[in-house]
């Protein structure tokens, strides 16, 4: 079996290293340790570590998991809540139907 890897560009690298960065600072404010997230998640702590370093092979879940036990799950659905850009390009189309055939 091969394995897959995942191939990012910079500035998506960024962002997960950013998000990583982030879910670490959560988890100190909160002062809880490595060991009582991972457990909680009911990860390991090395994939905890990934989490917080932004490792784009940790599957979405997992950070999802991370989230829930730092109680900022509900964050993740802000996500493309106000698509400003999807709505641009809707209006568009609906506002010029003959160019859509």
């Amino acid at each position: 079996m091969s394995s897959r890897q995942n191939h990012l560009l910079p500035k998506q690298t960024k962002l997960l290293v950013t998000l990583g960065e982030q879910i670490k600072m959560a988890r100190l404010r909160r002062k809880l340790t490595t060991e009582q997230v991972a457990e909680r998640a009911g990860i390991s702590r090395r994939t905890l570590l990934s989490v917080e370093k932004g490792a784009p092979s940790v599957a979405m879940g997992i950070y999802v998991q991370v989230l829930f036990v730092l109680g900022l799950a509900n964050d993740l659905l802000n996500v493309a809540k106000d698509d400003v850009l999807g709505r641009k390009l809707l209006d568009a189309k609906l506002l010029n139907p003959s160019k859509n055939k």
